[in-house]
């Protein structure tokens, strides 16, 4: 049998040889070609706007964070379910190994009456390219699981949310952000599995744990409809390479339970003169994108609120669900009726800025997974992937006049109003209400009332000019016992 004083020896005994001593074959050398620019293509950042984020960064995180994030690859972009969701979006992939075909065809031709034996170096910097790309890529990806912002966990409306309105792939995250100390543990595999791949004894084991890990990942957005299937199936196959150096002698050992005795070429550039340099480099690309940049994901996470999930504090104590007991439109009472499209059915405050109310009415399905932004307005990952009919208003509280300024969130926001209001956390909707640019972003202004610490009165008048008076009764409700963990570790808590 096996054993682990084998498996250390089986790899962690690189020596350098010389060019002479091994002659690669025809078909390998014709493998190779092709190997070399299908994974330079997949590798190397295609996209120009990545280059000027690298050169001209606006601060130190976000070089950091265009290096390790890279630039996903993807020369086509097709525009429908299938080619956004489905196998259609691995059309970048085939295109790059066509051009890899005909790349290693003329290589070939040209390369007919070389004297070159084989390609050993190239091979070599061909794989530490590969090992950093997956490196700092997972690192990245790790971080946002770590500190749990990439799948949040659900919020009161969506726990209120029935089955069948969920889009497949929120559903899949919102179970992920329940669970989540899986989510935090996930995080920290893929950063340390991520870590192993810095250094050659360990690139094996970080390997077989990435292509696991990531092929886990991109076959579960397979079948949710995921949308990050193609990045995860990308790690898994850059992954997959490295292992392929080391295939034979895993079937050996394990397989065969034969005794192995491995030789990889390690060019000789490590001279007496440059070796500070070397592994001065070395440790500052560790310490940036391990400690500084998870430093950085921590502030973000904990300090700065910059996710995916709004952090301003809503209404002191009013968080929960609501059922609506009384709604007058225009002064006449409307009663309950599941199909009304104008009363409300139900009400949510969240325990940040955010009343959520739903009604009889077809809302666009945003079929994206949020992005992280400063402005609470901003945030959509709470409705994204949803049906049901809710909407959802980011408010500002006014204590001393007992009112509520508020935005709708489902509004298309223009890219200049994207711009201007992600720049700081709060709009000061007081401020801008009655002027110009209040106007275009559709400001509404209720007067709220809290006759008891159960019961929310509003007044006001809504988007169409109608005049509004509600009353809200919250429902005594119980949920998971994970959520007081969760309020304690983030920004604000109910």
């Amino acid at each position: 049998m096996a054993t682990i004083q084998q498996l250390e020896r089986a790899y962690s005994k690189e020596v350098r040889i010389s060019d002479k001593d091994q002659d690669w074959k025809y078909w390998e050398k014709v493998g190779f070609r092709f190997t070399f620019i299908f994974f330079i293509l997949m590798v190397v950042p295609l996209d120009w706007e990545w280059y000027e984020k690298v050169f001209k960064p606006d601060s130190l995180y976000d070089f950091m964070a265009s290096i390790a994030g890279g630039s996903r690859t993807g020369w086509i972009e097709i525009d429908t379910e299938s080619g956004k969701w489905g196998f259609a979006s691995y059309t970048s992939w085939w295109l790059n190994g066509l051009i890899a075909v005909l790349g290693a065809s003329i290589w070939t031709i040209l390369a007919r009456n070389s004297k070159v034996k084989q390609y050993d170096a190239l091979y070599y910097w061909l794989r530490v390219l590969v090992r950093y790309r997956i490196a700092l890529g997972l690192i990245a990806f790790g971080f946002i699981k770590f500190f749990p912002m990439q799948m949040p966990f659900p919020s009161l409306a969506n726990l209120n949310t029935d089955l069948g309105e969920y889009a497949p792939f929120k559903l899949y995250w919102q179970i992920v952000g329940v669970s989540y100390k899986y989510e935090i543990f996930l995080g920290f595999l893929e950063i340390a599995a991520g870590s192993l791949l810095f250094f050659r004894p360990t690139v094996v084991v970080g390997a077989i744990i990435n292509a696991g890990v990531l092929f886990n990942i991109a076959h579960a957005n397979i079948a949710y409809d995921g949308a990050v299937h193609v990045y995860s199936s990308y790690f898994v196959l850059l992954s997959l390479f490295l292992l392929l150096q080391y295939l034979p002698a895993i079937w050996k050992l394990f397989i065969l339970r034969e005794p192995v005795s491995t030789y990889y070429y390690v060019p000789g550039f490590l001279k007496k003169w440059n070796k500070p340099l070397y592994f001065g480099a070395k440790a500052t690309i560790v310490v940036l994108f391990i400690f500084v940049y998870g430093y950085y994901r921590y502030e973000r996470f904990y300090d700065e609120g910059r996710l995916k999930e709004p952090v301003l504090p809503g209404l002191a104590h009013a968080a929960g669900h609501y059922e609506v007991s009384s709604f007058l439109l225009n002064g006449k009472s409307l009663p309950y009726s599941p199909v009304d499209s104008v009363r409300w059915h139900e009400a949510f405050f969240e325990r940040y800025s955010t009343l959520v109310y739903k009604v009889n009415k077809a809302n666009a399905i945003d079929l994206g997974n949020g992005t992280p932004a400063l402005n609470d307005v901003l945030k959509t990952y709470e409705f994204t992937g949803r049906a049901g009919g809710k909407s959802y208003l980011y408010y500002e509280i006014d204590s001393a006049d007992q009112s509520l300024y508020l935005i709708d969130k489902n509004q298309k926001f223009s890219k200049e109003q994207r711009k201007q209001l992600d720049e700081k956390m709060d709009v000061g909707l007081k401020d801008l209400y009655g002027k110009a640019k209040g106007d275009s972003l559709h400001i509404l202004k209720w007067a709220y009332e809290r006759p008891t610490a159960e019961q929310i009165k509003l007044k006001g008048v809504d988007a169409s000019g109608n005049n509004l008076e509600i009353t809200l009764d919250r429902v005594k409700e119980s949920y998971l016992a994970g959520k007081e963990w969760y309020m304690k570790n983030t920004l604000f808590t109910y």
